[in-house]
């Protein structure tokens, strides 16, 4: 997809339109896994047993790696379809909706310090982003390669978060290839 094929679609599934804003890293903050254990228990509160898993992925959930500090969650259901099962419980608990885009939403708080992705359990992007997460746990050496990226990304003004989420996407694609991980879409807004 090129450049403007990208940005006509990012303008349909984004809730609130493009946004600019800073890129700022911080060094690992081992309070983000307390946090991600709040959030989690909010949304499993607000989902009840629609939420299959809850997993913290990103940036800030891999020890020692520097970050935007957002938390991010996966969020796993039974059926993407029903939109009703995940929407208003969600709302409800304080997220706004950001991202409608098929098989994928995402909502965050209101000082946009969390993000929340609902999928299916078995869509293929979960995995992905939970090996990602894995793959960064387990290897020093892609996780530096992976922070010199971000800092280095995050000197730059970026017209919306997305372009600076997609700037990473071919060093992750090359750090999945290493675990055999074919070349996936990709998610927007995605730490």
């Amino acid at each position: 997809m090129d450049q403007s094929e990208r940005r006509s679609y990012l303008e349909q599934v984004l809730i609130g339109g493009l946004e600019k804003r800073k890129v700022v890293i911080v060094d690992y903050d081992p309070g983000w896994v307390a946090r991600f254990e709040v959030e989690s228990d909010r949304v499993r509160r607000a989902l009840g047993a629609a939420a299959l898993r809850v997993e913290h992925v990103g940036s800030t959930a891999v020890p020692g790696l520097a970050a935007k500090p957002i938390i991010d969650l996966v969020v796993t259901v039974a059926d993407m379809e029903n939109e009703d099962l995940v929407v208003p419980g969600l709302e409800s608990a304080g997220y706004e909706l950001r991202v409608r885009e098929p098989g994928h939403l995402m909502f965050r708080t209101v000082e946009r310090d969390v993000h929340v992705h609902v999928w299916a359990d078995s869509d293929r992007e979960v995995s992905r982003v939970l090996r990602f997460r894995d793959r960064l746990r387990e290897s020093p050496a892609d996780l530096a390669a992976y922070e010199r990226l971000k800092r280095q990304l995050a000197t730059r003004e970026w017209a919306d978060g997305n372009e600076y989420a997609d700037a990473k996407g071919p060093l992750i694609e090359a750090i999945l290839a290493k675990v055999g991980y074919e070349s996936g879409r990709g998610s927007t807004e995605l730490t």
